[in-house]
Order: structure tokens, then sequence, then C-alpha cells
């Protein structure tokens, strides 16, 4: 035991201290930074391409609402525990400025398995959307609802209701997902990137 927590210290550390040891220059790191922000404002704009392409009344919906958030997440079980991460950005739809953030859980469950899904924040107002994207957020929400996969299914033009003044679309690798779960998941902003 007193062996696996010096492991998993030894390996934080070097994880923290690595982008001092980079030997990387500031111009470098600005310059991967901005690649990095092109990155994600190229993948949100193919998210909310596919999200159209599945629920044609959504693009409405983004153009009404005070702002959106789009994450790509990737999600491993193994066995006992599950991780998922993710990279995203909130737009706001008043100024059109962009915030680039981060996304993380973990759990504990049986299964086996890797997912990929894509998901897409309505915010309604200006006051939930600060409160998503400068206090972080965390969400404690699962909703169901019937969706649209391939052929088969009804289809849904309408955001799953996460929290007051947040709405949430998510798509799978087969269009909307039929179970939005978003339960135990951490949303907050990226400090390199802003």
């Amino acid at each position: 035991m007193k062996s696996l927590k010096l492991l998993l210290s030894l390996t934080i550390a070097v994880l923290m201290l690595s982008g001092f040891w980079s030997g990387k220059s500031d111009k470098d790191v600005k310059a991967e930074n901005n690649e990095a922000r092109k990155e994600r404002q190229k993948t949100s704009n193919e998210t909310l391409k596919k999200l159209y392409k599945y629920a044609p009344k959504s693009k409405k919906m983004i153009e009404n609402s005070y702002g959106y958030a789009t994450f790509t997440n990737v999600g491993v079980n193994l066995i006992i525990l599950s991780a998922e991460g993710g990279k995203g950005m909130a737009h706001n739809n008043k100024t059109g400025k962009n915030i680039y953030m981060n996304m993380g859980s973990g759990g504990v469950g049986f299964g086996l398995g890797v997912k990929d899904f894509r998901a897409i924040f309505l915010f309604e107002n200006k006051k939930v959307f600060d409160s998503f994207v400068n206090s972080g957020w965390e969400a404690n929400a699962q909703a169901d609802a019937a969706a649209k996969a391939g052929k088969e299914g009804g289809a849904v033009n309408a955001a799953i209701t996460v929290a007051p003044g947040i709405r949430l679309y998510k798509l799978t690798q087969n269009g909307l997902a039929i179970q939005a779960t978003i339960q135990g998941t951490k949303y907050w902003k990226d400090g390199d990137l802003n």
C-alpha cells in the first residue's frame, strides 16, 4: 500500500512539473495554444453541424440562446473504474467571445469499454452562462428521452433540461443519445487557453 501511494505521488509530481522542464520557449507555447484554440473551434463547428443533422430545430434554439458550449468527451470503463475526459469551448452569442474549457469525471462501477460522445449545452441567460464558465460547474443530472438513432426511434428536436436555464443535447456515433447522463461530471475553464 505504501509503495502504491509513493508511486502515485511521484507520478503526480512528474505531471505537475513537466511543464516547467519542457524546454519550450514562450513563443512555442503561445503557438501551441493558438493551434489548440483553432482545433477546438473547428471541433465545435463540426459538433454543431452533426447536431443540426440529427435535430434541425436545434439551430434556431442555439441562435436564440444567450450562449452555448460544446464538448468532445471520451470515457473509459475498466472493470470497476470509469473515467471520462474532454475538451471544449463555450461561446457567448451576445459578445462573440469563446471561453476554452475542460471536463472530467470518474467513478466506480462494473464495465469494460470506451465511449466517445459530444455534449452541447444551451444557456438561457447571462447568469447561468457566466456561472458555468466562471465558477465551473458540476453536473448532477440524468435525463431520458426518446431519440433518433439512425432510422430508429422518435426524433427529438428539443434539448433536455439538466439544470434551471441549462439544456443539453448529447450525441453519440449513431446520433442523439437516448439517455443524457452527465452525473458526476465537472466542467472548468482551461487555464492555458484563456
